[in-house]
């Protein structure tokens, strides 16, 4: 592709509007995730805990803008102030738990549809970490560490209210913290974030903003779309596994292991020592 084509494309990436339609494949996702996390029961719950289960699914879709409300001293709940925002979610929240037949979890879950809804909420989670980003250097101009601590939320907070949301709907997981085994996507955002903030207040990226954005767009949507098709779900892992070996005592403990293992007398050895005294 012709660079001024590429730059003009990516320029374009950067200045798409994400309401309606990338709301609605954010809200439909969400959904999804409610329900599956539900398992076989969730048409009955729906039908017992409606308040619950339309409660839970709000948290998981304004997750992370409720998150660094919190953590930035400003109103929890002024997300829900777009009122055509919660419209379109609240419409998502029945479209799949509660058409006839089951039609709009059969629909939400056809996978040409899924896939799609799967790219565009990836162009959703950039546009909001990097909103992450940009709304913490406003407040916080030199703390780099609460700009990434904000986009990475922004981008994922779902997996963070994770167990208040389980909690909404009765089930009390306390093992569901996304500090102990983050995600993907956490991890994902977290170095999107780191990116981003690269690119604002330092001069290490030289290229323009619209291609560091475009690349983290393409970014989230190949290893996306990695998972949906391909069952890749998180390719971190080995560079994980190696640093924690590395640098984290992984090495160490088992050097440790071989070394006890060695030193330690032999069950022969040990009866031998029994007849002799």
């Amino acid at each position: 592709m012709d660079p001024e084509a590429f730059l003009d494309l990516a320029n374009q990436v950067t200045k798409l509007k994400m309401f309606p339609y990338f709301d609605i494949a954010h809200c439909l996702l969400c959904a999804l995730t409610v329900r599956e996390d539900l398992g076989a029961g969730a048409q009955q719950f729906s039908r017992k805990h409606p308040l619950s289960c339309w409660l839970s699914y709000m948290l998981v879709v304004f997750a992370g803008g409720m998150l660094c409300n919190g953590l930035l001293g400003e109103p929890i709940l002024a997300p829900l102030k777009n009122t055509p925002q919660v419209v379109v979610a609240s419409v998502v929240w029945y479209f799949v738990f509660y058409t006839p037949f089951d039609v709009g979890y059969k629909i939400a879950k056809f996978l040409p549809i899924k896939l799609i809804c799967a790219i565009m909420k990836e162009v959703y989670r950039c546009k909001k970490v990097y909103d992450g980003v940009t709304h913490a250097a406003k407040l916080y101009p030199n703390a780099y560490l609460i700009m990434i601590l904000i986009g990475t939320l922004k981008g994922n907070g779902a997996g963070f209210t994770k167990l208040i949301e389980r909690l909404i709907r009765g089930v009390w997981t306390p093992t569901a913290m996304e500090f102990m085994q983050p995600s993907f996507y956490t991890k994902a955002c977290l170095v999107a974030s780191v990116i981003f903030v690269l690119d604002s207040k330092t001069d290490l990226i030289s290229a323009p903003h619209a291609l560091v954005y475009f690349g983290i767009v393409i970014f989230f949507v190949y290893f996306k779309v990695s998972s949906v098709l391909l069952g890749i779900h998180d390719p971190f892992v080995p560079f994980e596994n190696l640093f924690c070996a590395l640098f984290f005592g992984g090495i160490w403990d088992s050097l440790q292991k071989v070394l006890g293992r060695g030193g330690a007398p032999k069950d022969g050895d040990k009866a031998d020592s029994k007849k002799k005294d």
